[in-house]
């Protein structure tokens, strides 16, 4: 059992039930298509090569590769003496050694890959010191610090599907292939964007639940090869059995649109390289930066009394504050005023800081993000100038709704957001208020909307918030104004350090003095 486990862990290792893997034959046998070869780059104990030669009477060759030795002699069991008429070999092989291309180039027309490759990500695999994993690389060309956090971790079966399309461009072949869905639609973005030969796509919802024990959304990706395909759409089926598709998600302008018909409506708010929303500071260590009032004294999240300088605690809210319209209950560290601020000036400036923080090291030491290699051990990252604006627009970045928060000094002191968060700086109430009106308006809430995929893991971030365009969208809503001209300066120059220093929000505390406000909702003082 426990080396079960370990597989599901380490492998991403789900076993298609056979009677679903019968099902998603069926379904790719009523589309018309009668595959002459059938390859299964993980088959696994053999469930879609079975069902495979049960449904394509014409079938002639059939391929099945495995890792595990004791898998591929489930598969040969599993398909042994049962269909004479066609030849079928199972190999253990390990998928990123294998010469792929020679054995594609050796099957004959129309071809079906078919399979359901590991449910892992690269960062999962690289935790565990597993050496299941591809070559390193940068997989979709990021830079600077997206290539070296979260927006670089990926799926393996994205990097294996994607592997899997470039095979069949230019051959007749249908890909089914079980994944997650968000890794279908990078998969289909990465093959259109590469201009790879698509004659068709479709995307089944599955009850992963139901047939895997995991929480996670999952669907059959059916992709057909056409050599004449220019396809960049794909239609969205609410379930296997259904015969009518939901929506259709495709390729606009470069992007992946989710709602086509509102992106051509509002397309025409889209601005180009602004950088004005951004997200709120990220420390990976909350039990040290992190601290709670109790009885009146700072407790950290180990429990321990804390005393630090006034000056480097500021009023903090995560996402489930933004979404509960709670006021700040936490306050947080924050050792630098910059990304190119060095934390040891803390040792002279704020030794208080500097002895809590030192005797803390070894939490710090543990934080495994690559963005802290060769850094001060008190760095903290999305942190400048703009942090401290006195005044935000804000929203959460993991909460699938589009719902915004005017965050306004707390005693005094900017709130700061955590990384789950996104926020526009603004310097007055004034441009807070006339933001807030802006983004949530029918035509923003449209305009985003129709680029947001629910099922995501963060479906709002700075990229997408940073598509609209203030000044086009105040133009449509009739609201042009000098507040909406110095927002929109701001998206083009971003948060500088002189706009900082004329955001002295000493002088921009509210009418209702230290009592935190809201949207509106005047909120009792901690």
């Amino acid at each position: 059992m426990q080396n079960q486990k370990q597989r599901k862990v380490e492998f991403g290792d789900f076993q298609t039930p056979v009677s679903l893997a019968r099902e998603i034959c069926s379904l790719i046998a009523q589309t018309g298509f009668c595959p002459v070869s059938v390859l299964e780059p993980n088959c696994g104990t053999g469930s879609f090569l079975k069902a495979s030669l049960e449904t394509f009477p014409d079938v002639s060759r059939v391929l099945g590769f495995e890792i595990n030795s004791q898998y591929v002699a489930q598969a040969l069991q599993t398909v042994a003496h049962s269909f004479p008429r066609a030849h079928v070999e199972v190999y253990q092989a390990d998928f990123f050694s294998t010469n792929w291309s020679e054995i594609i180039r050796a099957l004959p027309d129309p071809i079906l890959v078919i399979g359901n490759p590991p449910w892992v990500t690269n960062a999962v695999l690289g935790a565990l010191g597993s050496s299941n994993v591809p070559a390193k690389s940068n997989l979709d060309n990021l830079c600077g610090i997206d290539a070296r956090t979260g927006k670089s971790n990926f799926d393996i079966s994205e990097w294996m599907i994607r592997k899997n399309v470039e095979w069949l461009n230019g051959k007749h072949g249908v890909l089914a292939m079980l994944c997650k869905t968000t890794v279908a639609r990078k998969t289909l973005l990465y093959a259109w964007q590469h201009e790879l030969r698509i004659g068709s796509a479709s995307l089944y919802n599955l009850d992963a639940k139901e047939y895997f024990g995991v929480s996670v959304d999952a669907c059959l990706l059916l992709i057909r090869s056409d050599p004449n395909g220019h396809s960049k759409e794909c239609q969205v089926f609410p379930s296997l059995r259904a015969q009518q598709p939901d929506n259709t998600f495709s390729l606009q302008d470069g992007r992946l649109v989710a709602d086509v018909k509102s992106y051509q409506k509002w397309k025409n708010i889209i601005g180009k390289g602004f950088q004005s929303w951004r997200s709120g500071i990220k420390h990976d260590c909350s039990k040290v930066f992190e601290l709670k009032i109790e009885s009146g004294k700072f407790v950290n999240g180990l429990g321990e009394s804390v005393e630090i300088e006034p000056e480097m605690l500021f009023p903090l809210l995560k996402s489930s504050d933004l979404v509960a319209r709670r006021y700040p209950h936490r306050r947080i560290i924050v050792p630098q005023r910059t990304m190119s601020d060095d934390p040891s000036r803390l040792r002279l400036d704020a030794p208080k800081a500097w002895n809590y923080l030192t005797k803390h090291t070894c939490f710090l030491e543990k934080r495994k993000s690559s963005i802290y290699k060769n850094r001060p051990i008190f760095s903290i990252f999305g942190v400048g100038p703009y942090t401290f604006a006195p005044w935000k627009v804000a929203i959460s970045g993991l909460y699938k709704k589009l719902e915004f928060v005017k965050v306004m000094p707390f005693q005094g002191l900017p709130v700061v957001l955590d990384d789950t968060c996104y926020f526009f700086p603004c310097k007055s109430e004034e441009e807070c208020n006339f933001l807030y009106e802006l983004v949530m308006s029918d035509p923003a809430r449209e305009f985003w909307s129709a680029l947001i995929f629910w099922d995501t893991k963060r479906p709002i971030t700075a990229q997408l918030l940073n598509l609209l365009d203030l000044i086009a969208l105040a133009r449509v809503l009739g609201k042009e104004s000098d507040v909406v001209r110095a927002l929109a300066e701001r998206q083009l120059i971003g948060y500088t350090e002189v706009a900082y220093q004329r955001c002295l929000f000493s002088e921009e505390v509210s009418e209702y003095g230290d009592e935190p406000v809201v949207n509106g909702l005047k909120l009792p003082a901690a």
